[in-house]
């Protein structure tokens, strides 16, 4: 299956245009404002059925406004669709404008399922347009930090992978509705997993998922842990929750010359609810630190950039040559095939084995 659409045919004379969908938390603070600071884009719309996000939608972004999917896809000069919506509405709509002639962006999780993914997947190369799903957090310093180590050696082999991103409290809105696709482990894990099976390129020959549901307020679960084992015999461990007071590292990573502890999250995301994404910079109290035989240091944290998403997006659609950092098609179906099988191995309470994902 190939990884990626078509290329746009020829480069463009103008920035691509954009309509986010959605004008919520995703489609306000990250897609509207990440699109606005790159100059291959144009946040050229915004789909809103709320009349107050329409207002809050004009006043800041000073662009169209349609209370209907329908009309922006109508519009001629739409380019590129950029889903902030619901996770259970990615895939209804990613098809549809795709068919619609338009590129599409979809906020992580992709979908809910791989067949949706294949659905999507198919649609896209039906209509020769793009489609990415938007793992902003392929460009935080942390992981970016991660990656230069395993890069350069320092770790060695890595052996063993261990992921954590928690929090105390449930989520509310659809993000609490496990109909939506609610629930940290969509949310959140999206992203774990996306980053852990890129530090492990081989095959998951194993996963293990348990789940638990404590919170009467919500059907989502309030803690799942996935346990991945490789086919050369390295293991990953997943682990997102709502009812953790006390939160673990960020990264653990053992190689087989050196282990790797990072605690708390990249400042990118309070940066930018600031307005100004560029004023990020990590506290050095919260700098990894890299231990083996010969002692341990503390490594500082690479400069995150989450803009880089839209930057490859933007040069894309231009016509020019693609990064070879793009968030592919084929490693976005992956991630939805371990969703599957973790989501499978939680509701039988069983380990899935064999498997070659």
């Amino acid at each position: 299956m190939p990884d990626q659409a078509p290329q746009a045919a020829g480069p463009t004379l103008r920035p691509a245009h954009v309509a986010v969908v959605g004008y919520g938390y995703a489609g306000r603070s990250f897609h509207a404002y990440l699109t606005g600071l790159v100059p291959s884009l144009h946040l050229h719309a915004v789909v809103a059925r709320d009349p107050e996000k329409q207002e809050q939608a004009r006043r800041e972004r000073g662009c169209r406004v349609y209370a209907d999917f329908g009309q922006a896809l109508a519009d001629p000069e739409v380019d590129l669709v950029v889903l902030a919506t619901p996770n259970r509405l990615h895939c209804g709509l990613a098809v549809q404008a795709l068919r619609a002639g338009k590129h599409v962006v979809t906020d992580k999780p992709m979908c809910l399922s791989l067949e949706e993914c294949d659905r999507m997947i198919a649609a896209s190369q039906e209509s020769g347009r793009l489609l990415a799903v938007f793992q902003n957090r392929r460009w935080d310093g942390d992981f970016l930090t991660l990656q230069q180590l395993l890069a350069q050696g320092e770790l060695g082999r890595l052996r063993w992978l261990e992921m954590a991103w928690q929090g105390a409290r449930s989520y509310g809105k659809w993000r609490g509705r496990a109909d939506c696709g609610g629930g940290r482990f969509f949310d959140l894990g999206a992203h774990m997993l996306d980053q852990a099976l890129l530090l492990m390129p081989g095959l998951v020959t194993r996963v293990f998922c348990r789940m638990h549901q404590d919170d009467p307020e919500t059907d989502t679960e309030t803690h799942a842990l996935l346990m991945l084992d490789f086919e050369d015999g390295a293991t990953c461990v997943i682990d997102a929750g709502s009812m953790h007071w006390i939160a673990k590292p960020r990264f653990y990573a053992c190689g087989d010359k050196a282990a790797f502890l990072k605690y708390g999250l990249d400042p990118q995301e309070k940066a930018m609810k600031e307005g100004n994404i560029d004023a990020a910079v990590e506290d050095e109290a919260q700098y990894g630190l890299l231990k083996s035989a010969s002692g341990e240091r503390r490594i500082p944290t690479l400069p995150g950039r989450w803009r880089r998403f839209y930057e490859m997006v933007g040069d894309h659609l231009a016509g020019r040559v693609p990064c070879a950092g793009m968030v592919r098609l084929e490693e976005s179906r992956r991630v939805m095939a371990v969703f599957d099988a973790a989501l499978l191995s939680a509701r039988t309470g069983r380990a899935l084995t064999g498997l070659g994902l």
